[in-house]
């Protein structure tokens, strides 16, 4: 027995092994295996002890067979130093294995519950989704997560890799900034002018014309969605090689007013980009050439080949009325407004060649021919009082001031035409005053 104690003396006495890298659990358990050996070895010495002293002649049968099977293949003296090293070799083998997570995972409650690492002294990560967890907190300098590669997996949905990379999934912004945002949006309504809405916003009607891609003044409706941009200029859609120096200088603007009016972030302009260019000009509204008027031109369905009527009398009765537009290229005419119903006369002498609506955007209208190849046109009118084939004289009804056809508002749209009605060329009306 004195050498079987000596001999467990020599096995738990000899050097350790340089401690590898195990977990927490695993270094408790080889701890608490050695302990245990030491505490079996000391008892049984003190067993071994007692009996030699005590000199027992009684012995039981059983315990004397068992005892002497024990020892028939390995001698007494081996059993204590073979159970011992069997014990250390199990603890050792059981520290090599990798932590594990351990403690309660998934939900407690309405809150989630990632365990990290393995065993007390990791920690639980309480309450927050894990893309609200600080990975700077679970991941250390090398890339390691503090409580093991299982504590990072359980604190992410991303893969990690062998090196301890943890891949965290996120959303990439890739809005671009733009003045997009910066442009309001106008409905027409019953009235409305070019100039007026300009006005309205503190623009120029030129900075709504470019805007809309306008090449009309008539060409505003009732129920039209117009563009208001926020300042004076026009608003472009970058292209393909475009930068923000070229549209600078193509424009003749700076730069920097174009970063500060459209509140960008970066310089490096991006295809369909929208942009406000701040006191940017487009084409001017062209104006036409003057065409020489026809006044022996043979046709014509009022008689004669040279107009002789004098000069026009004014097409709406009332004090109130005004120029609200007048001639210009685009707009062949000129708009005259007054009170809805206003009685609307012939300017001159004549034949009315047409009386009616017409699909064409002016409504209710009256077309009169003068003779001498000359005609005038009276449009968006409320009601007509004459009929086709009728004769009329210089100031006589024709109908009455409205907003039919593409109107925005109560006015006459009166047009002078050499050559017949759609097949001739307009002239400026106010030449005939």
């Amino acid at each position: 027995m004195q050498k079987a104690v000596a001999g467990r003396r020599r096995i738990v006495a000899s050097p350790r092994p340089a401690e590898s890298v195990s977990s927490t659990p695993a270094t408790r358990l080889r701890r608490r295996s050695v302990g245990l050996a030491r505490l079996i070895g000391e008892r049984v010495a003190a067993l071994a002890a007692t009996t030699r002293r005590a000199a027992r002649p009684r012995r039981s049968e059983v315990g004397r067979r068992l005892r002497a099977a024990l020892a028939a293949p390995f001698g007494s003296e081996r059993v204590l130093p073979i159970t011992v090293g069997a014990i250390v070799l199990f603890a050792s083998f059981v520290s090599f294995r990798p932590g594990t997570a351990s403690g309660a995972t998934g939900a407690d409650g309405d809150r989630v519950r990632i365990a990290v690492g393995g065993g007390a002294g990791s920690g639980i990560v309480d309450g927050a989704p894990y893309d609200e967890v600080e990975l700077g907190n679970l991941v250390g300098r090398n890339g390691q997560a503090e409580g093991g590669s299982a504590g990072v997996a359980a604190a992410t949905s991303g893969p990690v890799t062998e090196d301890g990379t943890v891949y965290k999934p996120v959303n990439v912004d890739t809005t671009v900034a733009d003045g997009r945002d910066l442009l309001r949006k106008y409905t027409v309504q019953s009235g409305d002018t070019l100039t007026g809405i300009a006005s309205r916003y503190g623009i120029s009607m030129m900075t709504i014309w470019w805007a809309n891609k306008l090449t009309s003044k008539d060409d505003l409706h009732i129920g039209q969605k117009l563009i208001i941009p926020p300042v004076n200029g026009l608003v472009v859609t970058v292209k393909e090689g475009d930068t923000l120096e070229g549209l600078a200088a193509k424009h003749g603007i700076d730069g920097p007013s174009i970063v500060a009016t459209n509140q960008l972030e970066d310089t490096n302009l991006v295809v369909g980009q929208v942009l406000v260019l701040p006191d940017a000009r487009g084409a001017p509204i062209p104006t036409p050439k003057p065409r020489p008027i026809c006044t022996s031109c043979g046709g014509g369905g009022g008689g004669g080949s040279t107009y002789t009527g004098g000069r026009f009398g004014w097409p709406v009765v009332g004090g109130n009325n005004y120029i609200s537009q007048y001639y210009h290229y685009g707009h062949y005419a000129i708009d005259i407004a007054a009170t809805y119903g206003s009685k609307v006369v012939s300017a001159a002498g004549g034949t009315v060649v047409f009386a009616g609506w017409k699909g064409n955007g002016g409504g209710y209208q009256v077309w009169v021919s003068h003779g001498g190849n000359l005609y005038t046109g009276y449009y968006h009118m409320s009601s007509i009082t004459v009929g086709y084939g009728q004769a009329v004289s210089r100031g006589t009804q024709l109908g009455r001031v409205g907003t039919s056809g593409w109107a925005t508002g109560p006015h006459l749209h009166f047009e002078v035409w050499v050559g017949m009605v759609a097949q001739g060329y307009r002239v400026n009306p106010l030449r005939y005053y």
